[in-house]
């Protein structure tokens, strides 16, 4: 059997081994891409320069921004802090309503070069001085899909997690499980897409297969990784009470303590689709409850106490948000009025 590549310098994706005839395979998802030189995998940004697997966007953000740690969104995550995010350009899936396509998708209209120099320059070291100089506490890795580039964000994990600083992956779930095996030590939470119920979803709308996702999300559920879970729910498509219950089940079934976030769709990219109707939302939420999750949120929406977080024993308010302010109403992990540990980091 081939040996995983492993050498481990900037810009070179060593999360790959040879293949036969002169191809490289990548380890970084569950695509497994096999890629002949002069070429990339699906994502478009691991290149085949016919003596490694090149990662064009190494220390190359396309999108950089301080959020409040909801937009992620996690709720169950130090909730009311900042998060310093960033992304690059590409990704393994192509989903039709992707809100950042112009950095998800850029692969597809530009050439290598352009690639290589699309973003601006930011190295590991650099975002974690970042944090560190102002006092943010976490670094998320998002915008895009961070297993695209992962060398990129294991090492700046790595760096982050010695320095101190809490780490975060937002993703569509399809790492390989190589890939998360070497940097989930690295990771303290994941909000991870589950963005239908079937295959035929999956390949259809996103370019991808529902199994990889749901396995991670079991996988790093047990491993202890905090797992938060995002499904955004678009009309006609992924919106029906057989694929809604089944999510909701598989959910529960791995742990009822496990955060679900329904989203409402809004028109973009190439999904023209009106927006989620409320009834809907409302609809998807009362399935989590009924599937036995303790944790449901309604996002994208000004919905009210259906983003606040309630004790599963006495319905006290335990977490109150208006958009991303947030009053947070816990005494340490547990609720202040009857004593019920809330799952999660605070």
């Amino acid at each position: 059997m081939a040996k995983k590549t492993n050498v481990r310098k900037p810009g070179i994706a060593w999360m790959s081994k040879p293949a036969k005839e002169g191809l490289i395979q990548c380890l970084a998802c569950s695509h497994y891409c096999k890629i002949p030189k002069g070429k990339t995998g699906i994502c478009g940004v691991r290149y085949n320069n016919g003596k490694a697997l090149e990662l064009l966007v190494y220390g190359r953000a396309a999108a950089v921004n301080t959020d409040p740690i909801e937009k992620k969104p996690l709720h169950h995550f130090y909730p009311g802090s900042e998060i310093f995010s960033f992304g690059t350009m590409g990704c393994n899936f192509k989903c039709l309503f992707c809100q950042n396509w112009d950095i998800s998708q850029f692969h597809k209209s530009h050439t290598v070069e352009e690639i290589r120099k699309s973003g601006s320059p930011l190295s590991p070291s650099e975002a974690v001085d970042y944090c560190l100089e102002r006092g943010i506490p976490s670094i998320a890795f998002t915008y895009n899909e961070p297993g695209i580039f992962f060398e990129y964000a294991y090492e700046t994990a790595v760096l982050a997690k010695k320095k101190g600083l809490h780490t975060v992956y937002v993703s569509n779930g399809f790492e390989s499980e190589e890939a998360l095996t070497e940097i989930a030590p690295y990771i303290d939470a994941m909000n991870i897409d589950l963005k239908g119920a079937t295959d035929e979803y999956y390949i259809k709308i996103c370019g991808g297969r529902v199994g990889p996702v749901k396995k991670n999300i079991e996988r790093l559920w047990k491993q202890g990784m905090w797992i938060e879970v995002t499904t955004l729910i678009e009309p006609n498509h992924n919106d029906d009470d057989k694929g809604l219950t089944e999510i909701a089940e598989f959910l529960a079934g791995v742990s009822p303590d496990m955060p679900w976030h329904i989203s409402r769709y809004f028109p973009c990219y190439q999904m023209t689709d009106p927006p989620t109707p409320f009834e809907t939302l409302e609809r998807a939420y009362k399935i989590g409850k009924r599937a036995g999750l303790k944790y449901v949120y309604v996002g994208n929406i000004l919905s009210g106490k259906l983003e606040n977080t309630t004790c599963p024993k006495c319905q006290a308010l335990l977490i109150e948000r208006h958009g991303y302010s947030v009053q947070n109403n816990l005494k340490g992990s547990h609720c202040p009025k009857c004593g019920e540990t809330i799952p999660g980091r605070f």
